[in-house]
């Protein structure tokens, strides 16, 4: 058993000690390990646990043995950060899943450190024109050798995971329930085929039922695993919207479906477009858009200019570098330039402003900077 898998999952099975918290526990306290025999004062210096949630936190951990919880979970397939197959991609988020369950190959997950993966979302009730155009896109992609990634719920997301395992494709699907349960239930056919070929993904244990609470988080996911996020049909209000903005925060590539203006479905994709969303005009254009999203492998083909900077500048230019390197994407995102250059956060804005001026750095979708 290794000791860094056995207490990420047993923080987060402590109440008030969400996705966010547990990262920070880990970066502030130096492992989850040494964090579990803490006080309640030690504990309280993470940023976002007050005193009093500290004292709460340290009753529900001591009441806890990380053996026996580590036993409990034996049968299931799951995943931490301690794991080599654990998503690289997770780094980029503020919040990702402590624990990440799983059914089916593995290995697509480590496929995602070489090739993209492209999520397909919409509203669980499409028009014939959204079903089509969504088999239409899942096909393509498959063929392209891009993994679909979606989140098996009724209408898009089924025709989007059912084409492309039609085609022999590879598709990736997150769910908001234990990876045990298929919802809806008409969907446990396409489960089951799906898993013969594909992988089924959650952060929540098995036995986890269906909860309204689960299918906005689970949508985070979707997107950071992602390299683009294409919405088919989508209302105002919408789950594939969510999906939409925070990729967008992410700094993934959001392409939305047109539709007519008198379709309600198509309002959140219009809405979509008139921000900044790329308009989908077709397969051999979407392909062609895709393949300017910068590759993988761009990362490893980085280098740091040789010129002398200020201490600050150098230290900031050296973090963004090093992001690039591990996470095999050419851009950082800031938060996770703060904690690698181990400066204060307005010390790296300002670092970053004059990098920027030099022409040595620039800035892309969803405040992550990249060297030029």
């Amino acid at each position: 058993m290794s000791d860094d898998r056995a207490f990420w999952l047993a923080w987060s099975k402590i109440p008030g000690v969400g996705a966010i918290l547990q990262k920070r526990i880990h970066a502030e306290l130096g492992s989850l390990k040494a964090a579990w025999t803490v006080t309640p004062e030690e504990l309280a210096i993470v940023e976002g646990i007050g005193q009093q949630s500290a004292i709460a936190i340290c009753q529900h951990r001591d009441k806890l043995n990380v053996d026996r919880v580590f036993k409990d979970h034996e049968s299931q397939n799951f995943l931490t950060p301690a794991d080599s197959d654990y998503p690289q991609l997770f780094a980029e988020i503020p919040d990702p899943p402590p624990v990440l369950y799983y059914r089916g190959r593995v290995e697509l997950l480590r496929d995602l450190d070489r090739q993209s993966a492209v999520a397909i979302v919409g509203t669980r009730e499409p028009s014939d024109y959204g079903r089509r155009w969504t088999r239409k896109l899942s096909t393509t992609l498959a063929q392209h050798g891009f993994t679909v990634m979606s989140g098996l719920a009724d209408g898009i997301d089924a025709e989007a995971h059912r084409s492309c395992l039609d085609v022999g494709g590879n598709t990736i699907a997150v769910l908001g329930t234990g990876v045990d349960l298929v919802y809806p239930a008409k969907n446990r056919c396409l489960y089951q085929q799906l898993l013969e070929t594909g992988l089924a993904l959650s952060e929540y244990p098995a036995g986890t039922q269906p909860d309204r609470t689960h299918f906005p988080r689970r949508n985070r996911i979707v997107a950071a695993l992602s390299r683009a996020v294409l919405v088919i049909e989508a209302p105002t209000k919408s789950g594939a919207l969510i999906t939409a903005t925070l990729a967008n925060e992410y700094g993934r590539d959001v392409y939305a479906l047109p539709g007519s203006l008198d379709n309600p479905r198509s309002a959140g994709c219009l809405d979509l477009i008139s921000k900044g969303a790329q308009m989908i005009l077709g397969e051999s254009e979407l392909m062609a858009h895709l393949g300017t999203i910068p590759e993988l492998d761009q990362a490893n083909q980085l280098s740091i200019p040789t010129i002398d900077l200020a201490p600050e500048l150098a230290t900031v230019l050296e973090a963004i570098y090093e992001i690039a390197q591990q996470s095999n994407h050419p851009s950082a995102p800031f938060d996770l330039i703060v904690q690698t250059a181990e400066m204060p956060t307005a010390a790296v804005s300002s670092s970053l402003m004059q990098l920027e001026l030099l022409g040595l750095v620039t800035q892309v979708p969803g405040m992550r900077y990249q060297i030029q």
